[in-house]
């Protein structure tokens, strides 16, 4: 991408996020009963500038109305007409391996962006308290040691990704996938349901932090939500 089309992206993605932002009606996954097609985006419930300086505006507004929106639309248009379309989201990530690479990398991609804005916050971040705190010193021993095997993951996960914490039977571990990939697919190599995750795609980060990937990971723990964090344990 030469520098006059990278321009263009950004300006076709602010454009598109006001549309999207005005259009759209809630249907992630993990609030209440999964959605089938056609599949839309939920509004999001901060401002895009709301995650500064961990997570700039401009990265938001193309991250949300650009390569969100794109999953969504591409996966309408993959399931559309064939025997997928009666399937919900949740039914679609869970029975990935039976589908195509279309639906399986777009589902991903739609299910894990709508789990991640929902985890994100202003104002949050700081150290997990209560049930969270607990199942996290019980398996890692600390707060810090599982923000260092978490960082592990997210910086050795090569190319594009996500970075996880799960819990299975009770157990929480860490690990990756890659591209839009999760835990909850049949054909991932981590099993467990997500509590947390992080997006290391370089769209996420790149516009602020450049090749910095660590830094980004860093920075991720002052804008994490540990309210949804502790929702997501207590429901898995």
């Amino acid at each position: 991408m030469n520098r006059k089309e990278f321009f263009r992206t950004i300006a076709v993605g602010s454009i598109a996020v006001g549309a999207v932002a005005t259009n759209s009606r809630c249907q992630s996954s993990d609030k209440g009963t999964s959605p089938k097609a056609p599949f839309a985006q939920a509004p999001l419930a901060y401002d895009f500038a709301a995650l500064e300086p961990h997570i700039d505006k401009l990265t938001m507004e193309i991250h949300y109305g650009k390569h969100h929106t794109a999953y969504i639309n591409n996966l309408n248009k993959a399931v559309e007409g064939t025997e997928f379309a009666d399937k919900t989201l949740d039914q679609l990530i869970a029975g990935a391996g039976t589908t195509n690479a279309a639906i399986r990398n777009n589902g991903g991609g739609h299910w894990n962006h709508a789990f991640f804005w929902d985890i994100l916050a202003p104002g949050k971040g700081g150290e997990p308290t209560g049930a969270v705190a607990d199942a996290i010193n019980g398996q890692f021993g600390s707060f810090a040691s599982l923000k260092e095997a978490f960082a592990k993951e997210a910086t050795g996960r090569f190319g594009s990704g996500w970075a996880w914490l799960v819990t299975d039977n009770g157990k929480l571990s860490v690990g990756s996938t890659p591209n839009q990939d999760n835990p909850l697919m049949d054909i991932s190599d981590l099993k467990g349901t997500p509590i947390l995750g992080l997006d290391v795609w370089e769209h996420a980060y790149y516009l602020h932090y450049q090749n910095k990937r660590a830094d980004y990971i860093n920075a991720f723990w002052n804008v994490l939500n540990w309210d949804k964090v502790a929702e997501h344990l207590k429901n898995a």
